[in-house]
C-alpha cells in the first residue's frame, strides 16, 4: 500500500493511508512537516499496526465546528456551544488556559490543544487526520467569533479542501456587540479588524477607510488606542467615534464623542472602535466652493501635499479627500492655460 511518510524526531515512523495522500499533500503544500511528540499524541486511539501509528479514512468522516465563545460574560454561553464542546473529540484553541477557564466553568472535560499563528502549518495535517479518521474538532478563539482577526483560518480552508464540513455554532462577537450599540448605522458597514501597525500597509488601510461610505469598526490593543484615534482624525476629520470595552463584563464602557475629542487615560484589554460614516454635512466640493483658497495657497509656493494637509486641517476633510481636490483645481488651471 502506498504510504506517505512524515519527518520527525524521535518519534515513530507515522503512516498515512493512500485516502490522506491528497490532503497531507495540499495542507503540508508539499515540504516536508516535522512533527512533534505532542503533534502524533493527536494519532493515538485511531489505530495502531506493528508498532507504527496508522490513520485510516473512515466512512464517516468528522467535522469542523466554529464555535464562538464569550467575549466576557460566560452567561452568554449558549446551549449548541457548551454541548458540542462536550461532544467532540478535541477543542483547537487559539490558548488553551484561556479555554481553560471556560471549560472548568462548565465542567468539560474535552481535550484541548493550541491553535494559533506560530503552530497552525505544523498542525493542520495531524488534525485534517483525526478528522478523517471521524474524530469532530471544535474550533474556538479567546474569546468571541473565531477567524475575526484570529486564527484557524487555514484550518478551515484545509478542511473544505479536504472535503470536510464545517459547522458554524454562531454566539457573541465583540465586533457585532459594538456596532449595535454605537448608534451608528449599520448598512453598510466593514471591519478592518486590527491596523498594520506602520508603513505603507497601515497609510494604505487608513486610504481605504477614508474611501469607505459607511460605519467601519475596528479592534486595538490598549496601548495603541490613542496613537490610531489620532490618524483616523487624520485621515477622517472629526468624525463620531465610540470606543468600546469591557464588553459584556462589569465595568462595560462606551466613550462618545468625535474623533480629535476622545482620548483614553487608561485602559485594559482590547477595544472596539466604532467610526461614523461620511454625513450629508461633511464638507466637500459641491457644498463649499474651495477653489480660491487652492489657488490663494498654490500662488503662495506650497506643493500640492502641503496645500492638502492645510485644507484638511482648515475645513476637517480627510487628508486623502483634500488632495483629490488640489489635483483635481491644479487639473482645471492646467486646461485653462494657452
Amino acid at each position: 500500500m502506498p504510504q506517505v511518510d512524515v519527518a520527525r524526531q524521535n518519534a515513530k515512523p507515522l503512516v498515512f493511508e493512500e485516502g490522506l495522500r491528497d490532503v497531507f499533500s495540499a495542507a503540508t503544500q508539499g515540504s516536508r512537516v516535522r512533527a512533534r511528540a505532542s503533534d502524533i499524541r493527536l494519532l493515538r486511539d485511531v489505530g495502531t499496526s506493528r508498532g507504527e501509528e496508522r490513520v485510516t479514512v473512515s466512512e464517516n468522516p468528522g467535522r469542523v465546528y466554529v464555535v464562538a465563545t464569550p467575549i466576557g460574560n460566560l452567561e452568554d454561553a449558549s446551549a449548541r456551544a457548551l454541548r458540542t464542546l462536550g461532544e467532540v473529540a478535541l477543542i483547537a484553541c487559539e490558548d488553551t488556559r484561556r479555554t481553560a477557564r471556560l471549560c472548568q466553568r462548565f465542567g468539560i472535560r474535552t481535550r484541548r490543544l493550541s491553535l494559533h499563528a506560530h503552530n497552525e502549518a505544523r498542525r493542520i495535517p495531524m488534525l485534517l487526520a483525526r478528522l478523517e479518521a471521524g474524530d469532530s474538532i471544535a474550533l474556538v478563539s479567546d474569546a468571541g467569533t473565531p477567524l475575526l482577526s484570529d486564527p484557524g483560518a487555514g484550518l478551515v480552508r484545509a478542511a473544505l479542501a479536504a472535503g470536510l464540513e464545517v459547522v458554524p455554532v454562531p454566539g457573541p462577537s465583540a465586533l457585532l456587540t459594538g456596532l449595535v450599540a454605537s448608534g451608528f448605522a449599520t448598512r453598510p458597514f466593514a471591519f478592518e479588524g486590527f491596523l498594520p501597525r506602520k508603513g505603507s500597509a497601515r497609510t494604505s488601510t487608513l486610504d481605504r477607510v477614508s474611501r469607505f461610505p459607511g460605519t467601519v469598526v475596528l479592534y486595538e490593543a490598549p496601548g495603541r488606542v490613542n496613537n490610531t484615534l489620532a490618524d483616523l482624525r487624520r485621515v477622517l476629520g472629526p468624525r463620531r467615534v465610540v470606543v468600546a470595552r469591557e464588553l459584556t463584563k462589569l465595568h462595560e464602557e462606551f466613550v462618545r464623542g468625535r474623533l480629535g475629542e476622545v482620548r483614553l487615560e487608561e485602559t485594559r484589554g482590547e477595544v472596539t472602535l466604532i467610526v461614523e460614516g461620511p454625513s450629508e454635512s461633511e464638507p466637500d466640493s459641491e457644498v463649499l466652493d474651495i477653489g480660491e483658497r487652492i489657488d490663494h495657497l498654490l500662488a503662495s509656493g506650497q506643493s500640492a501635499r502641503d496645500v492638502a494637509r492645510t485644507l484638511a486641517s482648515e475645513l476637517g476633510l480627510p487628508r486623502s479627500k483634500a488632495y483629490r481636490h488640489v489635483l483635481e483645481r491644479k487639473r482645471e488651471l492646467d486646461s485653462a492655460d494657452p
